[in-house]
């Protein structure tokens, strides 16, 4: 939900009507708490405390005692459960730890549309099964330097270091850094759960890991030994990772054509073509790495023309981040050049670039808020974003 005003404001109509609303999800604390020490600096994120009636930090089994009984009086006892006691105070219990017990099983036929004439079952035709819980990357802590941002004239050969989990913008890695991998056991139970295809395969889906390319080979096995047909496994990868691992993924894809099934490497997360860019982003790979993952994946095309898919007409949608707060002449010369020097434009590119979004909470939030400690100046908030694009406005 991060930045959708319309939503929250929706929420708080729908509370103000006497419904119980619920934020759960990524960085549900601290959407419902608010942007950091708030209370001394107007300008910041005040939370969403008066649009929720509870927030849900961790795993969602642990709103059942609370569904259970909305009445009732047992909130300091539910983990992971927000909300603002009589003196108006958040309070925030410990959330519970992941338990694979709950993530066996996924129902797919109880999800509604509304319709006219009432309610009809949603027809899916994509799914997403959970291997790895939070990513890999972000299970330690690094110390990264980032520029100032280039709407801050002169100061760019400054920066500032802050400790980072994962990427600098993502907010996801900050709220679950890596709790680790699922057992196979769990895993298969859940591609098992998935609706089937016309062909009576299941349908395709997502692999939720970052880095599944070492154990890839070993679960195609496992699911065809359980006589699970499989029809697509959609793949979200780091480029690192992915050069790494790619004679794992070689080994998948002489599976893929025995058993005859398809992989698609969905995303791959580029992000930029500049290492500028690439370092303030703390993505911790080159361009010269990206560039290298581009010319596996249309080599892979060329040997599994049948068993994999990469390009953008193959409905993958790659990560490439722009504009970027710190974009100059020279990174949008360095990443121009580079499209068309390698036609990334072909089969690479998005429709539409994402542009760098800056949740409150994130690596990035920490850096905006030091800047403007050090700078007296301050950036405008759109409830959880930070609207770095606009520039800083004085104190």
């Amino acid at each position: 939900l991060s930045g959708r005003e319309d939503l929250f404001s929706l929420a708080r109509e729908l509370k103000t009507e006497g419904a119980v609303t619920i934020l759960a999800g990524p960085q549900a604390n601290v959407d419902f708490i608010g942007e950091q020490d708030w209370q001394n600096h107007p300008h910041r994120f005040k939370g969403l405390s008066a649009n929720f009636n509870y927030g849900l930090q961790g795993p969602v089994e642990q709103v059942i005692p609370l569904l259970n009984n909305l009445d009732g009086n047992n909130r300091s006892k539910i983990s992971g459960l927000l909300y603002v006691d009589q003196a108006d105070t958040v309070i925030q219990n410990t959330p519970k730890d992941w338990d694979e017990k709950y993530l066996k099983k996924v129902h797919w036929d109880n999800i509604y549309i509304l319709k006219k004439d009432g309610t009809a079952p949603l027809n899916i035709s994509t799914g997403q099964v959970l291997q790895h819980i939070g990513c890999p990357y972000a299970g330690r802590t690094r110390e990264t330097r980032i520029d100032y941002p280039a709407s801050i004239s002169g100061r760019q050969a400054e920066g500032i270091k802050i400790q980072l989990k994962g990427c600098s913008f993502c907010d996801v890695a900050k709220d679950k850094g890596f709790h680790g991998r699922l057992d196979t056991e769990t895993v298969i139970s859940q591609i098992s759960c998935l609706p089937e295809a016309p062909s009576g395969r299941k349908i395709p889906f997502e692999l939720i890991n970052e880095n599944p390319l070492p154990n890839l080979a070993d679960l195609i096995r496992d699911v065809n030994n359980q006589g699970i047909g499989l029809s697509q496994v959609n793949l979200t990868l780091r480029a690192d990772w992915f050069i790494a691992g790619v004679q794992h993924l070689r080994g998948a894809l002489r599976l893929a054509g025995e058993l005859g099934f398809y992989v698609l490497l969905s995303s791959m997360g580029f992000e930029s073509f500049d290492d500028v860019i690439l370092q303030n982003l703390n993505k911790g790979v080159s361009v010269e790495q990206n560039l290298q993952a581009i010319r596996l994946m249309r080599q892979l095309k060329e040997e599994f023309p049948y068993q994999i898919g990469y390009s953008n007409k193959e409905g993958a949608i790659h990560g490439f981040m722009h504009p970027t707060a710190w974009d100059t002449k020279e990174t949008e010369s360095n990443i121009q050049k580079t499209i068309y020097l390698y036609g990334l434009q072909n089969d690479i590119l998005p429709p539409h670039s994402t542009p760098l979004i800056i949740h409150h909470a994130s690596g990035l939030g920490h850096w905006i808020r030091e800047i403007e400690r050090r700078e007296g100046r301050w950036f405008k908030r759109y409830d959880s974003i930070i609207g770095w694009w606009e520039g800083p406005h004085q104190l």
